[in-house]
């Protein structure tokens, strides 16, 4: 399903007002009787209290009030303007809502005086602000807002949660916490972003009336992604076909005490479909490695002598992929030293096969955006967000000309830089993605797929159990065995990102979030795949 920014939704908006002939004030009669229809289905009949603001948030919220209010609930409307300051569709509901009967009170008495209104079978509908807003919420906005959220008994927002951003699901100074959230036409970037994905509890997505057009079309960039989509990626296994069929992946990882990373994200690829994996290690720590694998193969990399790759490593690798793999795998474990960044610059730049870049990999870059844009292949990067800082983290790469760069041009502090990087996940990957030519996972709650075309995906699957190590390296070798089997690398990405949280799920629900290892993921990950061909 395709997500949107607040200008993207209300361009849709005017569109189907201006372009199909839909009245406005139809979609907010619409947007209120969908509203009005879930609270029926949630709740039985009970005491509805509307906080409505003076826009068309607050519009939908007095046409919800008023459906219920015709159907016998009890309902009372506390309102931020009088008659003489609303406008447009807003001010028709409003009108139609007291002619109607509907009770009506200014917005202050709501959270001054006396509260006998609310009692334990009342529910409240929070249609102050909806997705328009831009700065901070203060004033008697942000006192309604602390009174909802002081007291015990369900919310319902309308659209989102007042006070959530939609565009990065940030809170403006203070937000609603909802249990549920109704939304209209499409879902927002907000709600599925944190911290507004846990602001918004349990999401609905409602059609008032826009054409399928709109919302489906090829301008909307992103996209959150689930078991219906990610279904219809995964290839078949045919009859007539041998393991040469489904790829054959090289994945170079692991150092003196980091061998685990190598044997994780090798034994994650075989789990997701690949037909040979090859594990390249320092030539030290082959009898190590040799002696924990079973169905994966190893290549011998020359060393640098204290259990690390040395630079020669690069020609033996080039050598292997272009006669025998078609994925390269590269940075698990691996170390960060003058060796590992002319081993990971020479492949970008020479090697024509799909890479995927993770951890120590990602590190060895050290934010040179000019060797990802001259990459030979197409190159995926899977940083969390510390990493994603590194690659951002030098002058040249901060002195941006993209406007979208999410401010980031004038941070020289890191840390400050991990923070941004979390306050707009999707446009942090996106300017990247777009200025290297590169795919970006950015990992974290939710993960972020971001391309050069300006495609997104936001995932669905995964819980904070996974934050645990060696979770990253298996996402790094579900990735690369996709890439192995014919997928192309959005596809391998999306569906690798997706099946990496749904095996998390899998392993949670057993073993619950705190005990869960890296391990237990690649053990779910069967689970994950057949959920899909079980969709």
């Amino acid at each position: 399903m395709k997500v949107v920014t607040a200008a993207e939704m209300r361009n849709i908006d005017r569109i189907t007002i201006e372009e199909y002939g839909m009245p406005g004030l139809v979609l907010m009669e619409r947007a209120g009787l969908s509203v009005a229809s879930r609270i029926k289905e949630l709740f039985g009949r009970k005491k509805v209290i509307v906080a409505a603001g003076y826009g068309n948030n607050g519009g939908d919220g007095m046409a919800a009030s008023r459906h219920l209010h015709n159907e016998g609930w009890d309902v009372l409307v506390f309102v931020a303007a009088g008659q003489d300051k609303l406008t447009g569709d807003a001010l028709s509901q409003y009108k139609a809502a007291v002619s109607c009967g509907v009770h009506i009170l200014p917005l202050e008495n709501m959270y001054s005086g006396s509260s006998s209104f609310v009692s334990s079978h009342s529910i409240v509908v929070d249609a102050l602000l909806g997705t328009g807003i831009s700065k901070d919420v203060r004033g008697v906005f942000s006192d309604t807002i602390n009174h909802i959220n002081s007291l015990s008994i369900p919310v319902v927002s309308v659209d989102i949660p007042s006070g959530i951003s939609s565009d990065n699901g940030q809170i403006m100074g203070n937000a609603v916490k909802a249990d549920y959230t109704v939304t209209f036409g499409l879902p927002k970037r907000g709600h599925f972003l944190f911290p507004g994905s846990e602001y918004t509890g349990k999401l609905f997505v409602e059609d008032i009336g826009f054409p399928s057009q709109l919302l489906e079309s090829g301008k909307l960039k992103t996209e959150i992604i689930g078991n219906k989509y990610i279904s219809k990626l995964i290839p078949e296994r045919h009859r007539y076909s041998h393991k040469g069929t489904y790829g054959h992946v090289l994945i170079v990882a692991g150092s003196k005490g980091h061998t685990g990373a190598a044997l994780m994200a090798a034994k994650a690829c075989m789990k997701a479909g690949a037909g040979l994996v090859t594990i390249g290690v320092p030539e030290s720590l082959m009898n190590i490695v040799q002696s924990r694998v079973t169905e994966e193969m190893t290549l011998s990399l020359p060393d640098s002598g204290n259990g690390s790759l040395s630079s020669d490593a690069a020609a033996v690798i080039l050598d292997f992929l272009n006669s025998n793999a078609d994925v390269l795998a590269i940075g698990p474990g691996i170390g960060v030293n003058s060796d590992t960044i002319h081993i990971v610059k020479t492949i970008i730049l020479k090697s024509g096969k799909i890479t995927v870049i993770d951890a120590d990999g990602i590190n060895s870059i050290k934010g040179d955006r000019k060797v990802l844009r001259k990459a030979r292949g197409p190159v995926i990067l899977t940083p969390h967000p510390g990493e994603m800082a590194g690659l951002l983290y030098n002058k040249p790469a901060l002195k941006s000309r993209r406007s979208h760069d999410t401010g980031m041009k004038n941070i020289n502090d890191k840390r400050s830089l991990i923070i941004n990087i979390e306050k707009d996940r999707i446009n942090s990957a996106l300017s990247f993605a777009q200025d290297t030519g590169t795919l970006v996972v950015l990992k974290g709650a939710p993960s972020v797929i971001a391309g050069p075309d300006g495609r997104v995906f936001i995932n669905s699957t995964g819980n904070p159990g996974m934050a645990t190590a060696g979770a990253g390296d298996v996402l790094t070798g579900i990735i690369s065995a996709l890439s192995g089997q014919g997928m192309n690398a959005y596809q391998a990405t999306a569906a690798g990102v997706y099946l990496h949280g749904a095996a998390g799920d899998f392993a949670a629900t057993k073993l619950g979030e705190y005990s869960l290892t890296a391990s237990d993921i690649i053990k779910e990950i069967p689970a994950a795949f057949l959920s899909l061909k079980n969709n």
